[in-house]
């Protein structure tokens, strides 16, 4: 039995967001009416709400309230705190592609500097080139769609479209930086990335807030095929500020004997949630998805994971670690689908949790819905405190006490951050997690 719930005043407000937003909205035609269309369902559904069970930990209704304003389209000020922003990143020697309020910034990216067999288009000139036939589809998804995902195809303002030619391997990765720098704003952003055959690509991915940004939005969307043999290595970090909210969702699929390898680091935003949806569409495919969640005082971050072997003989390992400090809250929802055909499937998650204060919570849903006889697979959950014999052994060796439970945290998450591959985006995250650290024990 569907229930409708009846809309708040600030959520029916929300009807007048789509007509506000529409001197930014490149794409005209199809597009508007693909645009069009999303928002209508969208309105009817609303926020995501408890009652909804993908939603049932992160009641958007409850935690974000309403959907901010889209921001404005960056002024030369805005550009500056921008440039500021990215200049503090400790990543260098990069592709960078930069989104500002949720426009693709050309003075602040490399993509002119793109490598052979890498090419690199903006989405809102594709959106607003009538020439191109099949424009409208880079607002469509091969997913289910909820709320949100409707919300980012409405509300989209731009985005990088990242092609990478069969058999190419990347000396650098590509870097997606979003940067915000205004307040009670919305920046609605889509990216897709399309890696050929046997292609072998670093894909980063960094959000980050500029000095006097506050209480904003980052409604994102990765799309990303990986064709047959390819290998994908895909870091993502968030950094925002700690009053805005971040949801974004990922849309991978991967191509026959092809590998992902996923990281992912959330030290900032009072609301986030990433979900992410893996299908499996040729054999022998294999995926590595991890990650780290260091929340503090009323933050609330959410993982969502629906990973789909679709076809034979393939692997999965997700692996996800949260770090709770005072009021905070961790969510970890991973479900694992074998189809029927699926045999020889070998899928296996895990989610450990360290709470550091009595106030803060985390809920945990593995899920496993196996239709094939011939699978290995598996999940688990543990949730804890620092261990009191480890403590004492610090303390009584002089370490002050917030410093020997540094050192305890940072073996906990440094465990799984091995799982990054390349050394210097591992020592970035590393560097992350001590400035998380530092802000802890100051």
């Amino acid at each position: 039995m569907n229930i409708a719930l009846a809309k708040s005043p600030v959520e029916r407000t929300q009807g007048d967001l789509f007509a506000a937003a529409s001197g930014r909205l490149p794409g005209q035609g199809v597009v508007a009416d693909v645009r069009k269309a999303a928002f209508d369902e969208f309105a009817a559904l609303g926020l995501p709400h408890r009652r909804i069970e993908e939603w049932k930990y992160t009641d958007l209704r409850a935690l974000l309230r309403e959907v901010a304003p889209l921001a404005p389209s960056p002024d030369q000020a805005a550009l500056d705190l921008a440039a500021k922003a990215i200049a503090a990143l400790e990543l260098n020697d990069t592709i960078k592609l930069v989104l500002v309020d949720g426009a693709f910034i050309p003075a602040l990216s490399d993509h002119g500097a793109a490598e052979a067999g890498l090419t690199i288009r903006v989405l809102k000139d594709i959106l607003d080139n009538a020439d191109v036939k099949s424009r409208a589809d880079l607002l469509r998804t091969t997913v289910a769609s909820d709320a949100t995902i409707l919300l980012n195809t409405a509300l989209a303002t731009d985005g990088v479209i990242v092609d990478v030619a069969d058999g190419v391997v990347l000396s650098k990765p590509v870097h997606i930086v979003h940067v915000a720098t205004g307040s009670n704003v919305s920046a609605v952003t889509r990216s897709l990335i399309k890696i050929g055959q046997n292609a072998r690509v670093s894909l980063v991915e960094n959000f980050v807030a500029a000095d006097g940004a506050a209480a904003y939005q980052a409604h994102d969307s990765v799309v990303v095929s990986i064709g047959d043999g390819a290998q994908l290595q895909h870091v993502r970090l968030v950094e925002d500020s700690p009053d805005a909210a971040n949801l974004t969702t990922g849309i991978f699929s991967l191509g026959a004997n092809a590998m992902l390898n996923f990281f992912n680091l959330t030290n900032g935003a009072e609301v986030s949630r990433y979900q992410g949806f893996v299908t499996f569409t040729g054999e022998g495919g294999s995926l590595s998805t991890n990650g780290v969640d260091l929340l503090r005082a009323t933050e609330h971050g959410d993982t969502t994971l629906v990973i789909d072997h679709a076809v034979p003989n393939c692997s999965s390992r997700e692996e996800f670690r949260a770090v709770l400090d005072e009021r905070a809250h961790a969510v970890f929802q991973g479900r694992i689908i074998v189809r029927p055909d699926a045999q020889h499937t070998d899928g296996k998650m895990m989610s450990r949790s360290l709470l550091l204060s009595d106030d803060a919570a985390v809920d945990n849903k593995p899920e496993l819905e196996i239709f094939a006889d011939d699978v290995v697979c598996g999940h688990g959950a543990t949730t804890g405190a620092l261990d009191d014999s480890l403590l004492f052994y610090l303390r009584a060796r002089g370490l002050p006490e917030k410093e020997a439970q540094a050192l305890l945290i940072q073996a906990f998450v440094g465990e799984i951050v091995e799982s990054i591959v390349d050394d210097t985006l591992r020592e970035w995250v590393v560097s992350a997690v001590e400035r998380w650290l530092a802000a802890r024990t100051a």
